[in-house]
């Protein structure tokens, strides 16, 4: 997916674990790289773009995962959508939320209760870092850096995610700082879409972070917030139990009360 993940266990975790766990990791990344990645001449994804394939014969899972960023693309008023705007499908805005998503899934279903993991940025936890707080009833979160998108050195926040922090276990960001500007401006030819040069006009927002209950609601949203605005951002925090940070493009911030902490 042309990104880095890395998994973090608390360090009582056994060696047996890790390995298990990261063999998990690396099968289930691998597998939805080899269907989605546009990047690979020979995938599922790249066989519909060529239009060799079509999309009613393509696998079920690649059928399912477009219903749902058709879905969120209602949800989001076209701020998010599956299409770029040449007409190419392009489920990168939502497969690595997918994907972490499955494989938080893979890593309960070891037994492994308590675990950090991080695919480019976006964060997905379960338990604490420090697993025997529970037993003192602190319950310590995971905190999640938020890095300056004018320095990738320092960080302009951090948000704690898991423990007994809250409901939020899940931060994404999305934003040109890490890849350039690769995500359309709503209403420029079909909304927002990964892998696509920007719309015209000057985009709102350089940054945007969304933490939310789950991984594929933050990243979404964190990617329609960036397509769509102003507009887009207050939709969103009306809508869903999210808080946001946004970095506009002159360097202001404009965060939920979550973040003020």
């Amino acid at each position: 997916m042309g990104t880095v993940v890395s998994l973090t266990l608390p360090a009582a975790s056994g060696a047996e674990e890790l390995v298990a766990a990261t063999a998990v990791v690396e099968q289930l990344f691998a597998g939805l790289d080899d269907t989605f990645s546009l990047y690979r001449p020979d995938s599922e994804a790249s066989q519909l773009a060529r239009t060799e394939i079509a999309l009613p014969d393509a696998s079920e899972e690649m059928r399912r995962l477009y219903g749902d960023a058709v879905g969120w693309r209602l949800l989001t008023e076209g701020a998010f959508t599956p299409e770029r705007p040449d007409g190419v499908l392009d489920l990168s805005g939502i497969v690595k939320g997918y994907a972490i998503q499955e494989a938080g899934t893979s890593l309960l279903a070891l037994g492994l209760r308590d675990w950090c993991l991080n695919a480019g940025g976006d964060v997905l936890v379960s338990g604490s870092p420090a697993p025997d707080t529970h037993k003192s009833g602190k319950g310590e979160p995971w905190r999640a850096g938020i890095v300056d998108p004018e320095d990738r050195r320092t960080l302009i926040a951090g948000y704690p995610l898991g423990g007994f922090a809250g409901s939020k276990l899940a931060l994404a960001t999305s934003g040109s700082a890490e890849r350039g500007d690769h995500i359309w401006a709503a209403g420029a030819g079909g909304g927002a879409g990964r892998g696509a040069r920007p719309g015209p006009g000057a985009p709102v927002f350089r940054q945007v972070s969304v933490a939310a209950a789950d991984i594929v609601t933050a990243d979404v949203l964190a990617t329609a917030i960036v397509a769509g605005g102003l507009p887009m951002l207050d939709r969103a925090t009306d809508g869903w139990d999210i808080e946001v940070l946004a970095v506009r493009a002159g360097g202001e911030l404009l965060a939920t009360p979550g973040f003020r902490r």
